[in-house]
């Protein structure tokens, strides 16, 4: 597909005006709060849109639309829909509990509530999966895209994609990521919409979609199913979303910046809401290009690009591609600042110099940032491979290895007053060892079966090790004096509005 003169200055224009902005607004960063933590002076509108272009990249572009096109179809759809509950409930139980707590990180509250050693483990196991995993699957899917649409090559791609996010996410820090996602995540959203309605039109209108692709626009999948079984949705995927939605830094960290309760609870239901679009911006729409171009296909994860390529018109593929790499560049800034702020904080400030000033600090952070998004550059062009077996699968069971000790870890230290610090370095431990076993000798277990058996084999552990010595007096967290932890009604309302939404589209897709 091929950029016409408009199309180039459109692509230009949106990128100069994302990174403008974005440096302008994030000009003033003197200190760790400012740089990580965007001065805790985030709103709700600027945190919801954030954590969606967060949140949203080609993973999604590519891996989500892939597996609709695939063999799970609409279903894959839950990990979203799921989601959008799922961080509407963490709205009213973990983020009053954080914002009290004032922390940085993630594992900052763990050496609050357990030790040090618990808050090391983490802040590690954490960063090597952001690096390892998430930062080079979205350059990868990045890549794949710009390949199959426009002939550029993997490895020119990546770099690309790879320098533009760290151009200003080096210099601004969170204000700078969240600034530029305003632009970037509006773009993806509108994007997506406009393809579904190319490929709705394609297919010939709503009616001749839904009887052509029947078998595939249900939400609940058989337990024989190899992609999404019912049983690994009912079991496992809500440790998930517990994790991704209220526990995974690069999406909470927007939340613990906010200037308000209010505005960090309006915040995310806001995101839980854009995420109802979801299925009509990304999974459809591979369903429709399965349908279109499937003989066209060499591999599922080629499904939204192909449509791309074949149905958007000149004068709109400058726009397309803006807003491809903005998903790609707003995920890839969101990682690397969070990677960035837990190796800064919890392992360099902490374990490595505490006396560090706030200059080196931030010095530190900007360098860590330019690291790991070389190394995310170099590991990319290997998910090639065939056997990850698609992106969003790469992506999805990796971060098993995390997902049930980090759960356990921080569910049963809040309902357990009395659990040790013992308890929660041995879920810390034990998780990544357990799922690594399953994977190894029970690989046809789907993988979210597995998370939820090492789940409950973890608290098991837990509950041993309290049994056996518990601790006489619980541990105090720290309390911020300068907010109010009070919710709004706004919240209480709008949160069951989304909860609703959610309810009619299972109903309508069952």
């Amino acid at each position: 597909m091929e950029l016409n003169v408009a199309d180039i200055v459109v692509f230009v224009g949106f990128f100069a005006i994302v990174i403008g902005v974005s440096l302008f607004k994030s000009r003033k960063e003197k200190s760790s709060e400012d740089y990580f933590l965007a001065g805790r002076g985030l709103t709700w509108w600027l945190i919801g849109i954030s954590i969606v272009a967060a949140n949203i990249s080609t993973e999604q572009f590519v891996g989500m639309a892939g597996q609709g096109a695939g063999i799970v179809g609409l279903a894959v759809s839950n990990w979203q829909l799921i989601g959008s509950v799922g961080i509407v409930i963490i709205a009213f139980t973990l983020l009053p509990r954080f914002l009290k707590a004032g922390i940085y990180t993630m594992p900052e509250y763990l050496e609050y509530r357990y030790n040090s050693l618990a808050r090391a483990i983490m802040a590690i196991i954490t960063v090597v999966i952001y690096v390892a995993v998430l930062l080079t699957a979205v350059l990868y899917s990045g890549g794949l895209t710009l390949k199959t649409i426009f002939g550029l090559s993997m490895i020119k791609g990546v770099w690309l994609i790879g320098l533009l996010a760290a151009t200003y996410t080096v210099w601004g820090g969170l204000k700078a990521v969240a600034w530029a996602d305003l632009f970037q995540g509006g773009g993806l959203l509108l994007g997506g919409v406009i393809i579904f309605f190319l490929g709705l039109h394609a297919c010939g209108g709503w009616e001749n979609f839904s009887v052509c692709n029947s078998e595939k626009l249900h939400m609940v999948l058989p337990s024989n199913n190899a992609g999404l079984p019912w049983t690994g949705v009912a079991s496992g995927m809500w440790i998930v979303l517990v994790y991704y939605c209220g526990l995974n830094q690069f999406i909470v960290q927007r939340n613990l910046a906010a200037k308000t309760l209010r505005d960090g609870q309006l915040g995310v239901i806001f995101a839980g809401a854009l995420w109802l679009l979801v299925p009509f911006a990304i999974v459809m729409p591979g369903i429709m290009s399965y349908q279109l171009y499937s003989s066209q296909m060499s591999a599922p994860d080629e499904a939204f690009p192909m449509l791309i390529r074949n149905l958007v018109p000149p004068g709109l593929r400058g726009f397309m591609f803006a807003a491809i790499a903005g998903a790609v560049i707003s995920s890839l800034a969101s990682m690397l600042n969070s990677a960035s702020t837990i190796f800064t904080m919890d392992v360099y400030n902490r374990m490595v110099n505490r006396n560090a000033s706030q200059k080196s600090l931030l010095f530190f952070g900007r360098v860590m940032t330019l690291i790991f998004v070389v190394i995310g550059c170099f590991l990319a062009p290997m998910l090639a491979n065939p056997k990850f077996g698609g992106v969003f699968q790469f992506i999805q069971q990796f971060q098993g290895y995390i997902w049930p000790g980090v759960v356990a870890a921080f569910l049963f230290g809040m309902m357990v007053p009395t659990a040790p610090g013992a308890a929660g370095v041995a879920a810390l431990i034990s998780g990544p060892i357990i799922y690594g076993t399953f994977q190894l000798f029970a690989p046809e277990l789907h993988f979210l079966i597995q998370v939820a058996v090492v789940f409950q084999l973890v608290i098991l552990i837990m509950i041993l090790i309290t049994f056996c010595k518990p601790l006489k007096e619980s541990r105090e967290l720290p309390v911020r004096k300068d907010i109010v932890i009070k919710t709004s009604i706004e919240a209480k309302i709008f949160g069951s509005l989304v909860i609703l939404a959610v309810a009619v589209f299972y109903i309508v897709f069952w």
